[in-house]
């Protein structure tokens, strides 16, 4: 049976959520929801769907079985909470939301009303990811000792003054670490486990009229006792891959953005060599380091595939409400240190 897809929001990385459900059997797009008439009846066109303009009206469409959500990152609660209530599965880009609170409001909804509930984290269904995942769980790294995240990209002033939400708290919920770099802070905590404290600054130094910060760095320590870093910034032109570092007493992983740049363990396996000459240049695209619209769909379509799997009980969810979650608890609480000047603890 094919899944049926409503899509809330219809900007950009809606194109991506479109793209994906186009790519796999057992889905099919049939309506789209915007407060924008004019914006939804053209990307109706485009992705050949309804339009809906009321977004109750879509979710009592009985061909509807999974709704995405789409909208500026502080708007996502209460499509998501109105989709759940309609006993309609939920996808939400990310973040869930920009308060923890707002997550747990959602995560509440979805199981009360016994839905699915997927965060869109798709860096973890990177092949590069899933095997760094696999070493970290494998116990090849010995005592985890450093797991650092760089995300040092660029956006121009035309970016934040494209939309009046863009560079806000109440929507965008924070700056480059909240929009940008929060797919980075997913992998580290995926990978190196919870974070007990950090401390962070934060400032905005090339860009006017937002709110938020453009560039920050946080110290961390996790909860196996390993220590860490994130540093993120929209103000390093012309804009680097994400990258993220995982070092241990026994090895150490460098990935840039979908890359394998170093691969190295005190105990090698026969198929390493093998590993960092196929994963050595995997990237296709710039991974939105200086353009947000440079990124592919590949892996939206490998998360909105497990969704599917997930409902028809084939396989589990991978990322759930509970984990898509962990990332806004970080970056909620690296504002604070920044704010506040102090270490902040995370329970």
């Amino acid at each position: 049976m094919s899944l049926g897809f409503g899509i809330v929001g219809c900007g950009m990385i809606a194109e991506f959520h479109a793209k994906a459900i186009a790519d796999l059997e057992g889905a099919h797009l049939v309506a789209c929801q915007s407060r924008s008439l004019e914006s939804a009846e053209r990307f109706a066109n485009e992705y050949g769907c309804k339009t809906y303009a009321d977004l109750a009206d879509m979710l009592a469409d009985d061909t509807i079985d999974v709704v995405t959500i789409c909208t500026p990152s502080g708007a996502h609660l209460e499509p998501a909470v109105a989709a759940a209530e309609a006993k309609k599965h939920v996808i939400v880009e990310k973040p869930l939301e920009v308060t923890t609170e707002r997550c747990d409001a959602i995560i509440e909804a979805c199981r009360k009303n016994d839905v699915k509930l997927s965060p869109i984290f798709p860096s973890r269904f990177h092949d590069s990811s899933i095997l760094l995942k696999k070493a970290v769980d494998e116990g090849r790294f010995g005592t985890l000792t450093l797991g650092d995240a760089y995300v040092k990209w660029f956006r121009t002033q035309d970016y934040y003054d494209s939309g009046q939400w863009r560079g806000t708290w109440k929507l965008d919920g924070g700056g480059a670490l909240m929009n940008q770099a929060i797919h980075n802070v997913d992998l580290l905590v995926w990978l190196m486990g919870d974070v007990a404290e950090l401390s962070a600054q934060s400032a905005t130094l090339a860009h006017e009229r937002i709110e938020v910060e453009d560039v920050v760095t946080a110290s961390l320590k996790f909860k196996n006792g390993a220590l860490g870093v994130i540093e993120a910034t929209t103000a390093a032109f012309p804009g680097m891959l994400k990258k993220i570092e995982i070092h241990g007493s026994q090895g150490s992983a460098v990935i840039e953005e979908e890359d394998i740049k170093t691969w190295q363990f005190a105990e090698e396996q026969p198929d390493d060599q093998s590993i960092i000459e196929k994963y050595a240049s995997m990237t296709e695209t710039g991974g939105g380091a200086g353009d947000p619209s440079a990124i592919g769909h590949a892996s939206h379509a490998k998360q909105f595939a497990n969704v599917i799997a997930a409902i028809n009980n084939q396989e589990q969810l991978k990322i759930d409400g509970v984990e898509g979650r962990k990332s806004v608890e970080v970056i909620m609480a690296i504002y604070e240190a920044a704010k506040t000047g102090k270490r902040i603890k995370i329970c």
